[in-house]
């Protein structure tokens, strides 16, 4: 069997940092790590070929090689899978899909031949053999979890790799929280599953036998819910490793705001190579934290939590949210203070949307509140959900968020708040040619013909005499910055279209 691993493209969005990577010479952000693995899943005699739209067109050719497509996308790609389906088909190709988008709503897409939902260590041995035997069925799905002890490292060797700014590894599945609008517990369940440290370093050393030197993904939607084994087994043993093979790279990772609580564990996530963290904060009001069932981030000083982090020597990125039912007209001022006086340079505001398979949808439809499918995208400005404050109030003072957030005045504040803060962890680091190629296109297009090129050079002139150790990490926010203002501009075009035809 020749087999095509097709990933759709994303869109324009906050996380594709598309119009940053240009600064330094990369395609995407981040390989597709779960068509990597399900690669190392498949019979060693069949051959594989990975094409990423994120980095390469579809080519005829490759359709022409293939006997199966193989399609993983998540909802904020359904836009580009559609089309790759489509291809398929009019190529004759028989198409299997997996992952987030087609386990929430595979019904919607007849064009599929094949199903392998939910977790591949349990569906896609089933799939491999009905189909050896010549009965493939058109849905396999499994609402088990699998433990994760035995999963095999991801197929590196098929992906062009120097077209990513970031590689990714995945240390656990699952959440033990209630958070009622996130479907993670829908995905993967409340139980933790982790793999092993020998697993984990066996993944890196697999990365670092290939040359790669910049920065990983821990993709762990809660990578710390295992203090004890973090701090007794997985931190100390990949810090001996990377002091035994003089390893520079940079990690960050997904966690919960209790992290602060736990200065040891801290001090070892960063003596283990991590420098950023991403939490979701999602708003500093009490009552809506209670309501969505996040409880673990009330009864706490939030921003003494993320300065105790920030302070530690990892930079917080945040997720802020928007439109719960207890919000008002208030809220969006409150959510900007919050954002500013926090030094979250990356801070990522979406509006409140109800996924299928979260407590917040089956609330919302049996409230009769629930409005067309969600885009995938929770910072494009819209929702499928009607808001107690009202649609208009609501898609307004979202506008004037964004624009206040991203605009260079109020970015570079954030910036300096954290730089005043932020302490450079001290660990090996090496200067690589990408980070000289994106500071000299950053003096150009953010310097010199940006129109925030006042707040930049302020910026440069006040790190090199304050905090000269922290300039890679001043660039590489500006960097953002110039990437999270365009996605903005995008977005609030299309949401005032949107409010001119309402």
């Amino acid at each position: 069997m020749k087999i095509l691993l097709i990933y759709p493209e994303f869109p324009d969005t906050f996380w594709s940092f598309k119009h940053a990577l240009k600064f330094v010479g990369k395609k995407a952000a981040l390989p597709p790590l779960g068509m990597l693995t399900v690669a190392s899943m498949l019979p060693e005699s069949w051959e594989r070929r990975l094409v990423d739209l994120n980095v390469r067109p579809l080519k005829t050719k490759d359709l022409a090689w293939a006997d199966m497509a193989f399609v993983s996308a998540m909802a904020v790609q359904q836009h580009s899978a559609r089309e790759v389906i489509d291809r398929c088909c009019q190529a004759g190709i028989k198409v299997v899909a997996g992952g987030p988008l087609f386990t929430s709503c595979h019904e919607e897409f007849p064009g599929v031949d094949h199903f392998v939902l939910n977790e591949a260590e349990l569906t896609l041995p089933a799939f491999l053999e009905d189909l050896n035997n010549g009965l493939p069925k058109r849905l396999y799905t499994n609402e088990l979890f699998p433990e994760i002890t035995s999963t095999p490292a991801p197929q590196w060797e098929i992906l062009e790799i120097r077209k990513y700014a970031s590689m990714a590894i995945q240390f656990s599945r699952g959440c033990p929280y209630q958070c009622d609008f996130c479907n993670i517990t829908t995905l993967f369940g409340h139980k933790i599953r982790t793999k092993t440290s020998a697993q984990i370093i066996d993944e890196l050393e697999g990365l670092r036998k290939i040359g790669w030197k910049g920065t990983i993904f821990f993709v762990d939607d809660n990578f710390i819910v295992h203090k004890s084994y973090l701090k007794k087994q997985l931190l100390p043993q990949l810090i001996a490793w990377r002091q035994l093979h003089d390893v520079t790279n940079p990690y960050y990772t997904e966690c919960s705001i209790n992290l602060a609580d736990d200065p040891e564990l801290i001090a070892l996530m960063v003596q283990a190579g991590f420098n950023q963290v991403f939490i979701g904060i999602e708003t500093p009001d009490n009552l809506a934290l209670k309501s969505c069932g996040k409880q673990h981030n009330t009864s706490r000083n939030l921003l003494d939590n993320i300065r105790q982090i920030q302070h530690a020597g990892m930079e917080v990125m945040g997720g802020f949210i928007v439109g719960f039912d207890s919000d008002t007209p208030s809220t969006f001022r409150r959510q900007i203070e919050f954002i500013q006086n926090s030094g979250i340079v990356t801070a990522m505001v979406g509006i409140l949307q109800a996924l299928p398979g979260t407590k917040l949808y089956e609330r919302m439809k049996s409230e009769g509140r629930l409005l067309d499918a969600v885009s995938g995208d929770n910072a494009d400005g819209n929702t499928n959900i009607i808001p107690n404050m009202g649609s208009d109030i609501l898609r307004k003072g979202y506008m004037k968020m964004m624009r206040y957030l991203y605009a260079p005045k109020q970015y570079y504040r954030r910036m300096r708040t954290l730089l005043e803060e932020y302490r450079v962890p001290e660990l090996k680091s090496t200067i690589r040619m990408t980070q000289l190629m994106a500071f000299f296109r950053s003096v150009l297009l953010l310097g010199v013909i940006g129109r925030e090129r006042f707040q930049y050079w302020k910026m440069l002139v006040w790190i090199f005499f304050k905090n000269p150790r922290a300039l890679p990490l001043a660039v590489t926010l500006a960097i953002y910055g110039h990437h999270f203002r365009k996605v903005c501009q995008l977005h609030l075009k299309q949401t005032e279209a949107v409010a001119d035809t309402a």
